[in-house]
């Protein structure tokens, strides 16, 4: 089992470094029998390289300016490109872009697109794709949940926040060819948030034929390594290598076909039984897998965390939230609910982020949150005695369908009865509807997850400031906001680090959200899968994949 650092992840120079890990599965038999069971599968398959994965859920849209989630991510980084592409070293690359060149006061970006950079239908993406597309991302009619990634571009908040016109958005296309942009100030890491795929092009000619174009498989034009065969919703999808693709000819993967299973259980059994090629490990049987040599571990940018709503009683009030949060034992539920190597998260932002002066984010603002049963009775007494709480509200714990979501509410549910004798009810609801209600603020208090979209601290504390559409709590607070908005136009890298460690400390104290575990990836792979690149900051990369036949 090889398992790899995070602490290279900051901006451009310091973004994370992981190499792919691929690994063998242990299966025994001699190189013959092995070999043998590799041409029956090709042979089943037509003579095809075909990579069969679990995406988990349908994916909430296809459409890049909306699809800002994990189940839409792992389909839109292989369907489609942004001008630049994260490589196997996790830095961005050039993509659709071949070229580009950078202003002298670091705010306009003029990117030179590729002359054979294609649509799946033939069509040449062109500049005026990006502008149409990041346009769409910042137009609040969308109602696109990375909208504040665009911020980053000059006129960008003003027209999403509705104070602004969508002329002064300053993007163009120069020529068929070249697209520019520019920058509300000099953003180290802004070739890394356009490998994102809510920057991620659109067929402008074909989105505006068939504003629907990206929800079924007969209309989706792809522009990435893989097309959309077919889709069957909710239940699964075919990708096809996109002959159209300028670097089709590094495309190993004949096909990939995705499952949409929410059970890690069946997908476990659907890997046993030879329907997947990837695996994550259930829960219940980690400690019996976790230690196999088939098993890959790499850490992961990124939070699970619960949110508080603060507009639904009890947790209008400070005290409470802190009290529901300290009555959570974190190293407990990754020692003996989750049981895949996570590192209990006692603040924010996760480890990797390394500093200006070469120390990590997380090692410097300390731990935040810390399991305190005594400390959280006390708060709990203080709380209702400031609303006049003769008795707690009732309160529900909502998550979505899942069966480690079950597990881990299961087990504070106990946690709040054992540690602050208040009892919990339990909601799950299907992603879709979830995901919706929480936006709404129609959750009393719900799981969330964050994997960072780019590598710096900001793009996770930016999540919270008000009205941000990342918030989902209702919380707002002046000094954050401000903290924020100084952080990201500061130039001095020291006094913008000590932003945010100010600013998580605010988190901390308000408590609008608390923290459960650091992600990590953890997966068991096939003998013949090879070269699977997952991205710390999200991104499953199929590009380079391949099935050794």
């Amino acid at each position: 089992m090889k398992k790899k650092s995070l602490w290279l992840i900051m901006f451009t120079a310091f973004m994370l470094v992981l190499a792919a890990c691929t690994t063998s599965t242990g299966n025994e038999g001699s190189e013959g029998e092995n070999s043998d069971s590799e041409a029956e599968a090709t042979e089943e398959n037509g003579g095809e390289k075909v990579l069969r994965m679990n995406n988990g859920e349908e994916p909430t849209s296809l459409n890049p300016p909306v699809g800002f989630d994990s189940v839409s991510w792992n389909v839109l980084n292989n369907l489609m490109e942004g001008l630049t592409r994260l490589g196997k070293d996790d830095m961005p690359q050039p993509a659709m872009a071949e070229d580009w060149e950078v202003s002298d006061d670091g705010k306009t970006y003029t990117f030179k697109l590729r002359e054979d950079a294609n649509w799946s239908n033939g069509d040449p993406v062109t500049a005026e794709d990006f502008v149409y597309a990041w346009k769409q991302l910042l137009n609040p009619e969308t109602g696109s949940s990375a909208a504040f990634l665009g911020y980053f571009i000059e006129g960008g908040e003003a027209y999403n926040s509705g104070n602004g016109s969508v002329d002064d958005v300053a993007v163009q296309a120069v020529d068929e060819k070249t697209f520019e942009v520019t920058l509300t100030s000099p953003t180290n890491y802004f070739l890394h948030v356009v490998s994102n795929p809510a920057f991620f092009p659109v067929n402008k000619e074909v989105a505006e034929e068939n504003p629907e174009w990206y929800a079924e498989a007969d209309s989706f034009v792809a522009n990435g390594p893989f097309k959309l065969e077919s889709w069957t919703h909710d239940k699964e999808m075919v990708f096809a290598k996109n002959e159209e693709y300028w670097d089709s000819d590094t495309v190993s993967l004949d096909k990939v076909h995705w499952a949409m299973v929410n059970d890690v259980n069946t997908e476990y059994q659907m890997f046993e039984s030879d329907e997947l090629d990837v695996t994550e490990i259930p829960s219940d049987m980690a400690d019996q897998l976790i230690d196999g040599d088939n098993v890959v571990i790499e850490e992961q940018a990124g939070l699970y965390f619960y949110r508080f709503n603060v507009t639904q009683e009890p947790f209008q009030n400070k005290k409470i939230r802190k009290a529901f949060a300290l009555a959570i034992n974190q190293e407990d539920i990754v020692n003996y609910v989750t049981k895949n190597k996570e590192k209990a998260a006692k603040a924010f932002v996760s480890p990797g982020f390394t500093t200006p002066s070469g120390e990590d984010f997380r090692d410097v603002n300390g731990d935040l949150v810390n399991f305190d049963p005594e400390r959280a009775k006390q708060l709990l007494e203080e709380g209702m005695e400031e609303e006049g709480y003769d008795e707690l509200p009732p309160v529900t714990l909502t998550y979505n369908t899942d069966e480690q979501h079950k597990a881990i509410a299961e087990t504070m549910q106990n946690m709040f009865s054992e540690n602050l004798g208040v009892d919990v009810e339990l909601a799950n609801t299907e992603w879709n509807v979830f995901l919706e209600d929480q936006k709404s603020l129609n959750l009393q208090f719900s799981r969330s997850s964050f994997i960072f979209d780019y590598g710096d601290p900001i793009n996770f504390l930016e999540s919270f400031v008000t009205d941000s559409s990342m918030n989902r709590t209702g919380w707002s607070n002046e000094a954050y906001d401000n903290l924020i908005s100084q952080a990201k136009q500061e130039t001095d890298e020291e006094k913008r680090w000590e932003m945010m460690y100010e600013a998580e400390k605010i988190l901390a104290e308000e408590m609008p959200i608390f923290p459960i575990h650091y992600y990590n990836q953890v997966y068991i792979y096939k003998d013949d899968v090879k070269d699977i690149v997952r991205h710390p900051v999200g991104y499953l990369e199929l590009k380079w994949a391949d099935i050794q036949q």
